[in-house]
């Protein structure tokens, strides 16, 4: 499983060792000119680049037209397909209408599964599969909360924990209803506790992990348990710390606590 960690502009250089490829953020292109620079760069040394919509962060996807212009500038070895957050038809038609409007654009095209029930996300999963490159897989539908396991009384805990086992039972009932396709290669969008990635060893076709976890737990100042990880999670997006003075201490827990990601998934 190859795995990347979007960090902050000063470890952008350093990311190049513990990151497997890099994950590009949209709306951080037009922000600064260094993080577009970076990129570029990493393409010419014959790195892989998935650019992001930035619906995370925004809450919704990029602006369409200036989304194109991106591509159409970076030419991401990836870019995710426009879509919208839990909103199987919605994204569908976002999908398409971005595909049709734009049809040669470079990049392999990545489709987000969405939706608020099982069966809308196996129709979503069924849609994209027949019209994409490469199908992601988010870590925080809220369909999660009702099909996850926690024991935690700690209700911050237990969110995290049913979102975890919630995409490993999305995962294991797509790929045992025979809709999982085990010959396209699968993404899992973020990460609520490292410790999920353990389960998908033997999971057919998962490739690849995108996670700022481990960074700004480092950041913040908290170190990875060994095979554990973190048992919390903080909310403050990466995003929101790229401008962030990384200290000598903050490099070395954020070089630890990657290293020990590598370790949870069997690196």
């Amino acid at each position: 499983m190859l795995v990347s960690h979007e960090s902050p502009l000063s470890m952008l250089e350093d990311s190049r060792i513990y990151n497997d490829y890099c994950y590009c953020l949209v709306h951080l292109l037009d922000q600064h000119p260094e993080y577009l620079n970076f990129f570029k760069q990493s393409l010419t040394m014959g790195r892989e680049v998935l650019l992001d919509n930035s619906i995370f962060e925004l809450g919704v996807s990029f602006d369409p037209s200036a989304y194109a212009k991106h591509i159409e500038a970076l030419k991401p070895t990836y870019y995710v397909l426009p879509d919208v957050l839990e909103d199987a038809a919605g994204t569908q038609q976002s999908a398409f209408k971005f595909m049709h409007n734009y049809p040669d654009l470079d990049g392999l095209k990545i489709g987000v599964v969405q939706g608020k029930t099982y069966q809308e996300l196996a129709d979503c999963y069924k849609w994209m599969d027949q019209r994409v490159d490469y199908i992601a897989i988010s870590f925080d539908y809220s369909y999660y909360q009702t099909t996850g396991i926690s024991t935690s009384m700690d209700p911050k805990l237990a969110k995290l924990e049913k979102q975890m086992t919630g995409r490993q039972k999305l995962v294991d009932q797509l790929y045992n209803d025979r809709i999982w396709n085990i010959n396209k290669p699968h993404h899992l969008l973020g990460c609520s506790l490292a410790a999920e990635f353990k389960h998908y060893k033997n999971t057919p076709s998962v490739r690849s992990v995108d996670t700022s976890n481990p960074v700004v737990a480092g950041l913040l100042g908290d170190r990875y348990l060994k095979d554990i990880g973190l048992k919390k999670k903080d909310s403050i997006m990466l995003a929101d710390l790229i401008d962030s003075d990384v200290t000598t201490q903050m490099r070395q827990d954020i070089f630890d606590n990657t290293e020990e990601f590598k370790a949870i998934i069997g690196r």
